[in-house]
């Protein structure tokens, strides 16, 4: 058995973190560049959104879990004699995955024969989310810390988002596009289409109209198991919604009916989780997509 400590960048409810027996670390979150409060802890979800929102003119910070954040929880863990599997948010797009190695070589320089495996999951939001569930499983099935860290790295180019967002402004602030193609798509009302892979963001096309990216994204991932001949069953399918929870449900329930007209005979489980602060900081308010994994299944079901 094993522990499984992940960051706030996986975006998973407090109900299902107490679920899955999972330990977080939280990244921090500003809306005055001044004062930094641990995200879901010092300032909910919820209320950062609303921020955006009410203050569209004010660009929020967000900050990366300390050294000694990660290395209190590890110490913790290796004088209790737990092994540690710390999943951690992209590599690519935070420097969080560092601390939490940093922290690592710290502690086994005092139990040097601690185990805590550091993984840099290429992934976020409802994509970590999805690796994460699936190391919970995993243990929950009785596998080894060895067998969970083959199989994620197996399966992790299986872990995708397609998304869009509200508009350009956000990226446009935070240098993710030029100014001048994002003010001319936001007045033509084209919506970009986010493809999140391997740990960082591509672009994934364009649409026009908000009602137009949700199918767009819909079709991104009926693409996605087309090209892999894939049954829905056999993968984690997550939709990820900002600030407005009653578009993302409708999102749900679109994205939903489409798996079920296209897979008469699959399940369809599609879960719904709501974006954080890490990557919202990026987006916007308004994010809308879906992330896949290739799902953990027991050998003997």
């Amino acid at each position: 058995m094993f522990d499984i400590i992940t960051d706030s960048a996986c975006d998973l409810t407090q109900e299902m973190i107490h679920q899955l027996g999972l330990t977080v670390v939280p990244f921090y979150v500003s809306i005055d560049g001044q004062t930094y409060l641990k995200e879901g802890q010092e300032m909910a979800v919820r209320d950062f959104y609303q921020f955006m929102v009410d203050r569209p003119d004010i660009l929020p910070k967000t900050s990366l879990p300390s050294l000694e954040d990660f290395e209190r929880v590890f110490r913790e863990k290796a004088k209790e004699g737990r092994d540690v599997l710390c999943l951690c948010f992209t590599g690519k797009m935070s420097g969080g995955v560092g601390s939490a190695r940093n922290a690592r070589e710290l502690v086994l320089e005092d139990y040097p024969d601690a185990v805590i495996e550091v993984v840099d999951t290429g992934a976020a939001t409802v994509s970590e989310a999805a690796t994460v569930e699936n190391a919970a499983a995993m243990r929950a099935a009785g596998c080894t810390l060895a067998e969970t860290l083959t199989w994620l790295n197996g399966t992790r180019p299986t872990n995708q988002i397609f998304f869009t967002v509200g508009n350009l402004d956000y990226l446009i602030k935070g240098g993710r596009i030029g100014k001048v193609t994002g003010r001319a798509a936001n007045l033509l009302n084209v919506k970009p289409m986010i493809h999140f892979a391997d740990g960082e963001i591509f672009s994934g096309g364009m649409a026009r109209g908000r009602q137009k990216s949700m199918e767009k994204a819909i079709e991104q991932l009926l693409g996605y198991l087309a090209e892999r001949n894939a049954d829905p069953d056999d993968y984690r399918i997550l939709v990820g919604y900002g600030y407005d929870v009653d578009e993302g449900r409708r999102f749900w329930m679109q994205l939903r009916a489409a798996l079920r007209a296209k897979y008469p005979a699959s399940e369809c489980d599609v879960e719904m989780l709501q974006i954080g602060a890490t990557i919202a900081v990026h987006t916007g308010p308004h994010a809308l997509g879906v992330g896949v994994m290739r799902k953990w299944k027991s050998p003997i079901q």
